[in-house]
């Protein structure tokens, strides 16, 4: 792990997950740069002085606390004069850790990322928070696997191997275990409104306690959620007066909640899979006590973690720090490459190291093709893998939901076609079939589902037999990743007895 900790310290921003950056010059009027953020959809903008130095950043907090609140005219208003000026950054060849640590310490979501006195992009928290949780996890569920296969080893060797999947794990337990109740203030802030009321008046609300979200509520309880992403994309890009729109025609209505006892970890997976930043806590009887987001999760996570046991300042940066080192040391994510930016592709082109994948970036052979799946708890996993046979994509599917599956419990696997119909995968012909089939219909990706009731049939001698091909597949798998698992149980035993033999 040491090793690992060391190459991840040496990545730098280069390696994370950029977005294209939104520039302009700082001259123009607010209705013109929120426009274009509208236009492209992000949250955030830079701008450049007469020298095409940046100069400030504009997000859609500031637009809706520093002009609708104050009622300032957008078309009259520079940029200029409400943007947050001198906004911190780093350069591109920043150490990644040391970029993270500075979003999260000062609690900011983006961070422009600047090369030869040029913005060149922009680091989004949330994007590589959820990022090193889903490479911890993956690497964790593959340890899992890996354990049982030491486990016997330990057995006939008489000795103990530890491994990475143990500090996986001791960084999961501190940082993301404990619940929201353990990070939530008793006097945390929340902004809360009728249906009736303006947008003007939510915003007016949300300057006063400086946060960027209102709760739209009937009663105590929730009925839906207004952010100042809402207001951007909204009501300023649809030309709606803040004055005379009532939230109730512009909120997000029924609002995904979370409550005070789920883990912190959960409450970052249920924000990613539903693609939004602001989550409402409720107590056990329904009541909204708090709003939490991506930085207030985060920060609170590591000042949880300063807080036990007396653990210093420092302990608590050194904790942070070994998770992004190890987040990034266990590679990139399967779908990485579908949402990196022109500015990083760039990158990649001129020669910029990458990590290690399944495929040259810069010739992924023509039979792959991407998938996404579900495990029973829920989670997505979306992999590329080649398709030419059953056997690959059943490996890939071990690799990932491995401890749900077992050799007395094989599904029948099953696609989602464009008419939304589940079609069943039963042997090599299938996939090309589907995988064809879902190139001519535009589909960057098949989502898949595992079927267990013909696993039943059979466990009650019923006549649910999986097809022969289908069959002898998932048997190469489960050989291929059993004979995996215990080379790396032996490698890791004989590093060990190498280690103390002398």
């Amino acid at each position: 792990m040491s090793r690992s900790l060391t190459l991840g310290s040496e990545r730098t921003v280069k390696r994370l997950r950029l977005s294209k950056a939104l520039t302009m010059p700082e001259n123009i009027t607010v209705l013109e740069a929120c426009r274009r953020m509208a236009a492209r959809r992000v949250d955030a903008a830079l701008l450049t002085d007469s020298n095409a130095l940046l100069c400030g950043i504009l997000t859609d907090k500031d637009v809706a606390t520093r002009v609708i609140a104050r009622e300032l005219r957008l078309e009259d208003t520079p940029v200029s004069k409400v943007m947050t000026r001198n906004p911190v950054f780093v350069l591109s060849n920043t150490l990644a850790v040391e970029a993270l640590q500075k979003m999260v310490q000062g609690k900011f979501r983006h961070l422009p990322v600047v090369e030869n006195g040029e913005v060149i992009a922009l680091l989004d928290i949330a994007k590589c928070l959820y990022d090193a949780i889903a490479r911890m996890e993956r690497a964790s569920e593959k340890g899992k696997a890996i354990a049982a296969a030491v486990e016997g080893v330990e057995k006939n060797w008489g000795t103990a191997v530890s491994g990475p999947n143990t500090f996986i794990e001791t960084l999961r337990e501190q940082m993301f275990r404990p619940s929201l109740s353990t990070i939530i203030k008793g006097n945390s802030k929340v902004v809360t409104v009728s249906p009736g009321d303006s947008v003007l008046t939510a915003t007016k609300k949300m300057l006063e306690i400086q946060i960027s979200s209102a709760i739209v509520t009937v009663g105590t309880k929730p009925h839906g959620i207004l952010t100042s992403r809402d207001i951007l994309m909204r009501v300023i890009a649809r030309n709606l007066s803040p004055e005379l729109t009532p939230v109730e025609k512009v909120m997000t209505p029924n609002p995904e909640c979370g409550t005070v006892d789920i883990p912190i970890l959960d409450a970052l997976r249920t924000m990613q899979d539903g693609k939004f930043l602001h989550l409402p806590v409720l107590d056990r009887d329904g009541n909204i006590v708090s709003v939490v987001d991506v930085i207030d999760i985060t920060h609170a996570a590591v000042t949880t973690v300063e807080s036990r046991g007396g653990v210093g300042n420092e302990a608590a940066i050194s904790l942070i720090q070994k998770f992004w080192d190890s987040a990034m040391a266990m590679g990139p994510l399967d779908d990485e490459d579908d949402s990196r930016s022109e500015t990083s592709m760039k990158m990649a082109s001129e020669g910029t190291e990458t990590t290690g994948s399944p495929y040259p970036s810069s010739s992924v052979p023509t039979t792959a093709f991407t998938f996404k799946l579900a495990d029973k708890k829920g989670r997505m996993h979306r992999f590329t893998c080649d398709t030419q046979s059953l056997a690959p994509l059943i490996t890939c599917i071990l690799q990932r939901l491995g401890c749900d599956i077992t050799g007395n419990n094989l599904p029948q696997i099953l696609y989602e076609d464009e008419d939304c119909d589940k079609v069943v995968l039963s042997s090599d012909t299938d996939l090309a079939a589907a995988v064809d089939h879902a190139r001519l219909a535009g589909l960057k990706c098949l989502k898949l589902y595992l079927d267990y009731s013909s696993a039943e049939g059979r466990r009650r001698g019923g006549s649910g037999a999986l097809d022969f091909a289908n069959r002898d597949a998932w048997a190469a798998a489960y050989s291929g990743a059993a004979a995996g698992a215990a080379l790396v149980a032996c490698l890791g035993v004989i590093a060990y007895l190498k280690k103390y033999s002398s």
